[in-house]
């Protein structure tokens, strides 16, 4: 069992992930580049580290859970990185949407230490995070796996073993793009409600109890019609994880035909409404183009933590 935990990365995921690891009971060590993110999880009895490398002397296991491949390398390699604290029997778990091959490099670096690596990418939006009701999506060595079941136990309801590091990422990276798709289709589908006359707050239950209903649509059509589009996952973040599919495409040799033209609808949105908007904000550029605000009341303008 996983005595002590070192998370570094705590954004809007990686925030929630963290202290459902100090729930489980694990003793947890915390960096971020911004100390303010720390506060309440140190309050809650989590240590804090002033750098990365400090963190990995500080525990056997490492977490990252961060926005971009290239910040993981930055947290990773250098003099103040992971790495350059790891001990022989330490293990790196990559909890971020990365790309499969900066992966496997940074895990030759860490097994050079001695160390392991799993990867394990998590999927079910911020409000699950909270709830430490993920779906963890695990690659790597099985028997380092079995080591770290009460981890990932920790943050997620669901946990499955999905094969040899790299297959977790490419699940992922699957499972992000159909979300992107389920996206932009959900506000077209309501569009055509809202045009065909249809109360919306009828035609999303009705959609909801259909074969036509998705994760998406239950969660994220909702802060649609609230207008506030705030599931704190941002354009910018939407639009890499949609590049990652397409070099998958690329490099597996499958035409992703759909996911191609979902990636330009949302770079279009990129482009008209900033990085930093929130994803859902794919829909407005439906909205500004028809000239019709998809809008119902009794819908929350963030989904719940609780």
């Amino acid at each position: 069992m996983v005595q002590r935990v070192g998370f570094i990365g705590l954004g809007n995921i990686g925030q929630h992930l963290a202290a459902s690891v100090v729930r489980a009971g694990i003793e947890v060590v915390i960096h971020d580049l911004d100390r303010g993110r720390a506060s309440d999880l140190e309050e809650r009895g989590a240590g804090w580290a002033d750098s990365p490398r400090e963190v990995a002397e500080a525990a056997q296991t490492v977490v990252t859970c961060l926005p971009s491949p290239h910040a993981v390398r930055a947290v990773m390699t250098g003099e103040h990185g992971v790495i350059a604290g790891m001990s022989p029997g330490s293990t790196w778990v990559e909890m971020s949407t990365n790309d499969r091959d900066e992966v496997r490099a940074l895990a030759g670096l860490v097994g050079r230490q001695g160390g392991d690596c799993l990867e394990a990418p998590v999927t079910g939006g911020v409000h699950k995070a909270a709830k430490g009701e993920m779906t963890v999506l695990v690659g790597g060595p099985h028997e380092a796996y079995l080591k770290h079941l009460d981890l990932f136990n920790a943050v997620g309801n669901k946990v499955i073993y999905v094969g040899g590091l790299g297959d977790a990422t490419v699940m992922k990276v699957i499972t992000n793009m159909l979300a992107f798709i389920h996206l932009a289709s959900a506000g077209e589908a309501l569009m055509l409600a809202k045009r065909g006359g249809i109360d919306l707050g009828t035609a999303f239950e009705a959609i909801q109890a259909s074969s036509g209903n998705s994760f998406v649509h239950e969660t994220e059509s909702q802060v649609i019609l609230n207008g506030s589009y705030n599931i704190q996952f941002t354009l910018d973040l939407a639009c890499k994880d949609l590049a990652f599919a397409r070099d998958l495409g690329r490099d597996f040799g499958v035409p992703l035909v759909v996911g191609g033209l979902v990636e330009q609808v949302f770079e279009r949105a990129r482009l008209q409404y900033g990085g930093s908007a929130w994803s859902p904000m794919v829909v407005k550029l439906l909205e500004d183009a028809v000239g019709v605000d998809l809008r119902a009341p009794g819908f929350p303008e963030k989904l719940s933590e609780a």
